[in-house]
């Protein structure tokens, strides 16, 4: 009976402890994106670790890329 006195504030003080980690990681954006790392496997390219501006800059290239190969082309 005696060992309650000391399971009980211990299971409350985890409790809070818990409760603390989980706000905490809520408010630093931990639970931010769930999908994402598990989608990310599926690319070829490590496009998702390029920063927006790098990401627009290959879209760009590519196009242009694409636009002259279409006027090399004569037409069929």
């Amino acid at each position: 009976m005696t060992i309650l006195y000391l399971l009980i504030p211990l299971t409350l003080i985890l409790l809070a402890l818990a409760v603390w980690a989980f706000f905490w990681a809520v408010r630093n954006d931990q639970f931010e994106d769930l999908e994402g790392p598990a989608h990310r496997i599926l690319f070829d390219e490590d496009e998702n670790d390029l920063t927006p501006e790098e990401r627009q800059r290959r879209r760009d290239q590519a196009a242009a890329r694409d636009a002259s190969r279409q006027q090399d082309d004569p037409p069929h």
